[in-house]
């Protein structure tokens, strides 16, 4: 059974940084896409980033572009979601999801998800 438990939420001040972690467990990840995706209070979850464990390919929203970036241990069948420059905007509570095929940005693709972990930036 695949199991995704997030970790490395928190509070952070405007312009700092936060790297979560997604480590992923139950099975091989190969011919899997992984995602972050983030739900703000009384808004829907929304696309992050997503890495294809093959062959690391990444996509991200037009809003953290340039900002977050998205990586893969494979030895630690882990993902990453390092997060620079960090606004309030980006306060909400961060999932980590898996899907059997290529990146996708819509979260009806992904069959797993983990449990969240909220991030807080303060202004």
């Amino acid at each position: 059974q695949v199991q995704l438990v997030e970790s490395g939420g928190g509070l952070v001040q405007a312009g700092g940084s936060l790297r979560l972690s997604c480590a992923a467990s139950g099975r091989t990840f190969y011919g899997y896409a992984m995602a972050w995706f983030r739900q703000a209070p009384g808004k829907e979850r929304e696309f992050v980033a997503a890495i294809n464990w093959n062959t690391g390919t990444t996509s991200y929203s037009d809003s953290v572009k340039g900002r977050f970036t998205i990586s893969r241990d494979s030895a630690k069948n882990t993902v990453y979601l390092q997060m620079n420059s960090l606004k309030p905007e980006d306060t909400a509570v961060y999932y980590c999801a898996a899907r059997r095929g290529g990146n996708a940005p819509n979260n009806g693709a992904y069959n797993y998800w983990g449990q969240g972990t909220q991030v807080t930036v303060s202004s």
